[in-house]
């Protein structure tokens, strides 16, 4: 991607707006024949043959800016159902501000905030705190999730109704980093956000089998003398959730599908008509249980990391589009929460810059999903499941004459060294360092604005 020049034909350097207006010259949208894309008033205003567009051309608004990309991909800008951002409570690990960094250097567009804040966003008072630093951060779109229950402490239901009309207009709800486990709680939570077509995000964890688990159930945790997070432990949660979901005629969402016969429990579900959907992330799409022998707290997830098996019913329930989308669980720990004893250590891997490199390597490389597939898991899926803009999920698809001008420019191409040190997290714990992964983030633009050029934040 060559430096930026505006109509003027004096240069722009990168990082800088030249104006409004931007031509994405000689780009590939979702990675087809290369076109000149125009972005102009926050909407895709034009498609022109490739390379016929230049500073000066005519019909161009006073201070476009051209930006030649030698061929790059044009995505739909990537929406992150699940990451958590820590603010407010937790501002040594993570900001909004700092977790929108890393989202928009990895391409993302919107993230969606967990509600394991503190104070918890559990009311219509906290997710409109979120939603306001997200706005005044600027990086991407920030939709808080609210708390299904009360502190997250599974006992009464939360303030759903008040969130959903809040200014954030919350519409999925989550405990994410603990269960509704009590099943008649969970039918309630069901059948009130059906109102407004609002979503439970379950994360499906049954508690009494998981006591004191440090690791997945199988040959590595007997091994290495851990106890074991054993499958069925996801699988009954899952199972017993569908079902409730089908008899309410609500909306659920699997978070992190971790093993094959989760996979396979969504698969009937989807079978029966049920509006169930699912995503996996990115570390249970690469990583194996093995690792856990390191004993490295980096490893320690939860759900924790599965058998190389179990890996690959997920890439095939990904492919298929029994799960429907990537989601990062993109989880900061500050220093002294990870780098300790695994025992104490608290679960969870950064994902946000690192998502879409992890899936060209499981998926698009070995020729899983082609690039209309990534847009569609990485982008369209996770709007559509979120509840944001129909119309605009719509035409994100083909990047068409009108959409939003919410995009992102990659080179799949090269392959970069994971560096701790270099990520815009506040936190380091990437599973990834010292690791070569492919694909570099050129550009990302929310509604017309460049919020990252040539790889670094404008």
């Amino acid at each position: 991607m060559t430096t930026p020049a505006a109509e003027t034909s004096e240069e722009t350097p990168v990082g800088r707006s030249a104006g409004t207006s931007w031509v994405l010259r000689r780009v590939r949208p979702l990675g087809g024949d290369p076109v000149d894309v125009v972005l102009a008033d926050g909407v895709v205003a034009a498609w022109r043959p490739a390379g016929s567009t230049h500073a000066g051309a005519g019909g161009l608004p006073a201070g476009t800016t051209v930006l030649d990309t030698d061929g790059l991909i044009l995505l739909p800008g990537l929406v992150d159902l699940h990451t958590h951002l820590r603010e407010p409570g937790r501002e040594d690990a993570e900001t909004v501000a700092s977790g929108t960094r890393a989202a928009a250097l990895g391409g993302y567009t919107t993230v969606f905030a967990m509600a394991n804040t503190n104070p918890v966003a559990d009311t219509a008072g906290v997710v409109e705190q979120v939603w306001r630093l997200g706005l005044d951060a600027g990086h991407c779109d920030v939709r808080p999730v609210g708390a299904v229950t009360v502190g997250l402490a599974g006992e009464r239901l939360a303030e759903l109704g008040a969130m959903a009309s809040s200014a954030a207009g919350v519409r999925v709800f989550s405990d994410d980093g603990h269960c509704v486990s009590d099943a008649l709680l969970m039918r309630r939570a069901l059948e009130y956000v059906k109102a407004f077509d609002g979503v439970i995000a379950q994360h499906a964890q049954e508690p009494r089998l998981t006591e004191n688990a440090q690791m997945n159930e199988g040959t590595v945790a007997a091994r290495l003398g851990l106890p074991g997070w054993p499958a069925v432990a996801e699988e009954a949660i899952i199972a017993r959730d569908a079902l409730l979901a089908g008899h309410v005629g609500s909306r659920l969402h699997v978070c992190h599908v971790s093993t094959a016969g989760s996979v396979e429990i969504i698969r009937w579900a989807k079978a029966k008509g049920w509006n169930v959907t699912a995503e996996v992330t990115p570390h249970h799409l690469l990583l194996t249980d093995d690792l856990v022998c390191s004993f490295d707290p980096v490893y320690k997830v939860n759900p924790p990391l599965r058998t190389a098996e179990d890996v690959a019913a997920l890439r095939a329930g990904l492919a298929d589009g029994t799960i429907d989308c990537v989601a990062t669980d993109h989880a900061p720990h500050a220093l002294e929460d990870k780098e300790t004893e695994w025992a104490a250590a608290r679960p969870g891997m950064l994902g946000l810059e690192t998502a879409l490199s992890v899936v060209i390597e499981t998926m698009v490389i070995p020729g899983r999903l082609d690039w209309a597939g990534v847009a569609e898991r990485m982008a369209l899926a996770p709007a559509r499941i979120g509840g944001l803009p129909r119309t605009a999920a719509e035409v994100w698809s083909s990047i068409a004459v009108g959409a939003p001008a919410t995009v992102t420019l990659l080179d799949p191409a090269p392959w970069r060294m994971v560096e701790p040190d270099a990520l815009a997290s506040r936190s380091r714990n990437t599973p990834y360092a010292g690791r070569s992964l492919p694909g570099t983030i050129r550009a990302t633009f929310l509604r017309g604005r460049p919020t990252v050029l040539d790889g670094k934040i404008v």
